[in-house]
This record gives structure tokens, sequence and C-alpha cells, in this order.
């Protein structure tokens, strides 16, 4: 059994776990869903009711991360799980409060008592801690955790491109941008139909 992966093109978790798909060479059956249109098929399997969610032989992962390190499990060829134990506590801060920050900018009108330019700042901390770490890369090399949280900060950089070109973050700056530009990304991003029941397969990558 081929698996499916149920996704959203624009969704930084689904990316996430297309990027991990995408590296380790994983076949899967694509099915691109609509949010507000959810296919029957999809709910009776995700748990959660939220993409990215993966049937496989095993089992049904409904987490992004965990269908990262899935695919990189069976198939590692550049090394991405090779990082120290930071870059988990690194990913978790960006899954976490910096994620938290993101959405309550991005999204202020569903947190009516909230304060979006305090949430924008607490983001830029997050950021600012994140510039100062970068060389090329989080590490020596391209990890999981580069991968992992540069959907979000793309997500993020995107609210307001215009101020987030003005922060004094050179290095975070040209590795988002590197990124945008590069042919994993553009491997990830085709337009795909919304799939229906019975539609022909579609296979990534």
């Amino acid at each position: 059994m081929t698996p499916v992966l149920y996704s959203f093109r624009r969704c930084p978790y689904a990316m996430r776990a297309r990027l991990g798909l995408l590296v380790s060479n994983q076949p899967v059956m694509l099915r691109e869903v609509v949010l507000r249109d959810k296919p029957t098929a999809f709910l009776e399997v995700s748990p959660s009711g939220t993409v990215p969610c993966l049937i496989h032989p095993g089992g049904v992962i409904d987490e992004s991360l965990d269908i990262m390190r899935w695919a990189l499990d069976r198939n590692d060829p550049h090394g991405w799980l090779e990082m120290p134990e930071s870059g988990w506590d690194l990913i978790a801060r960006a899954d976490d409060p910096f994620k938290d920050a993101l959405d309550r900018t991005k999204y202020a009108s569903r947190y009516p008592e909230g304060d979006p330019e305090a949430a924008r700042a607490k983001a830029a901390l997050f950021l600012q801690d994140l510039d100062g770490m970068l060389g090329d890369w989080t590490f020596d090399k391209p990890t999981i955790a580069d991968y992992a949280i540069l959907p979000f900060v793309r997500q993020f950089a995107f609210i307001d491109k215009t101020w987030f070109d003005a922060q004094p973050w050179p290095d975070l700056q040209r590795w988002l941008e590197r990124f945008l530009k590069s042919e994993a990304f553009a491997r990830i991003m085709p337009k795909y139909a919304q799939w229906r029941e019975g539609d022909a397969p579609m296979v990534f990558p």
C-alpha cells in the first residue's frame, strides 16, 4: 500500500510534512483538502480533523513533525536527523510560543482580548534569537530543525513583509529567502485540485 497524505498547500504544518517526504523520497498519494469542505474519508481517519494526516500500513500519523520523522527514519539521505538535542528544543519553541504569537498576530480577530502588537513583539523575540544562531543553517548543515521551522517563519514574514524585511535580522532573512528560492520549496508548492472520492491518484513527490 502506498501511503496517503491528506494535505493543504498553504498550511505550514502540511508544508513541513511534504518537505520530509520529499527529501526522504517517500512516495505518497497526495489528497488536497479544502479546509472549509473536508471530505468524509479524511474525517473518518484523522483523529484531529486537521492536516496533514498520513495513512500508512502501520497506522495513522496525525502530527506534521511525526510525519517528518517517520519519513526520515525510513530514508535520511542528507542526515537531517543528525543534529544536537537543542534542535528539538528549538522546534518546540517554534511550535508552541512562537506559533501562538504568530496566530495572535495574523488572526487577531480570533483573539479579541489580545493585543496583536504585543503578540508580534513576542514572536520577534524568537526570531531575534534565531537570527543570532544562524550561519547558513541553524547548525553546521541543514537539519530537520531548519525545515520544520522555515514554513512558520515564512507565514509570519508574509503577514507584513515590508515590516519583516526592515528588521535587523540579516541572517534570518537570508535563510528564509534561500528557502523561498529553493528547488525543495518549488517542489512542495504546486497547486493541486481539491481531492474528491474517486479521483485518480496523485503521487507526491
